[in-house]
């Protein structure tokens, strides 16, 4: 099995620049789950998402392939912070309450991760993956983040990176399908935010690896006649939810 890691490279700016998930999230999915004994945050990252989920349940544990990510890791007294695929999960059979994965499921290879989605999760447990595409900001802004997106790195994003712009509705999801509520990230942002968080994006990061030109100054220069200098704006990012019940 090949496992993909396309954010060891910029792990730090990751924990830095990426938008923080609302807190209604994790309690939506809470509420929905049997219990509150145990939740697993897979492919975590530096713990976003598994630093939610703490203040819901008694013990969290969050996995992630990369290293790099895990040195960035957030700290929780219930938390706690694996290194292993999503494919393999370091549990027994039947004992997690709910099961949740941040904008990482597309990369998964999907015949394994749902078999283990199964065997870990108790009975009427919980599995819940999410992703968020573009953000949005205001009409000139969003266009030259399209271009820039679509034309300058558009190459450099793997084919997985389909099921992000699908908004995860083409993502196969073998469960039990349950309603899902609707979220978004909020967040504001300095012209020089915005650029920072385009230069966690992985295609960026390819963009510089394979080419030897980092494609951001670019970008900043075409937006800056669009954003004052020191202006603040409000960002907003639509959440796409599937939760499904074994």
């Amino acid at each position: 099995m090949s496992v993909k890691d396309h954010f060891s490279r910029q792990s730090a700016d990751y924990q830095q620049f990426r938008p923080h998930y609302p807190p209604a999230l994790a309690a939506s999915l809470a509420a929905l789950a049997p219990g509150r004994a145990l939740a697993l945050d897979v492919a975590t990252g530096n713990g976003q998402a598994a630093i939610d989920l703490a203040a819901h349940f008694d013990r969290v544990l969050a996995s992630d392939i990369s290293a790099n990510q895990l040195k960035h890791r957030a700290a929780h007294a219930r938390v706690q912070y694996l290194r292993h695929p999503a494919e393999r999960q370091a549990v027994r059979d039947r004992v997690a309450d709910l099961l949740t994965v941040a904008q990482s499921a597309h990369w998964f290879d999907f015949g394994p991760f749902y078999a283990e989605v199964r065997r870990v999760l108790k009975p009427g447990g919980i599995a819940a993956i999410w992703t968020y595409a573009l953000l949005a900001i205001d009409p000139a802004t969003d266009a030259c983040i399209g271009r820039f997106y679509r034309e300058r790195v558009g190459r450099f994003w793997p084919p997985e990176r389909r099921y992000v712009e699908e908004a995860y509705r083409t993502l196969p999801f073998p469960l039990e399908e349950l309603p899902a509520p609707a979220f978004s990230i909020e967040a504001r942002f300095s012209l020089e935010m915005l650029i920072q968080y385009v230069g966690t994006w992985s295609a960026v990061d390819r963009c510089r690896h394979e080419t030897g030109v980092d494609p951001l100054p670019e970008l900043a220069a075409e937006l800056k006649p669009l954003w004052p200098p020191g202006e603040i704006r409000p960002v907003n990012w639509p959440i796409h939810l599937r939760i499904g019940r074994v």
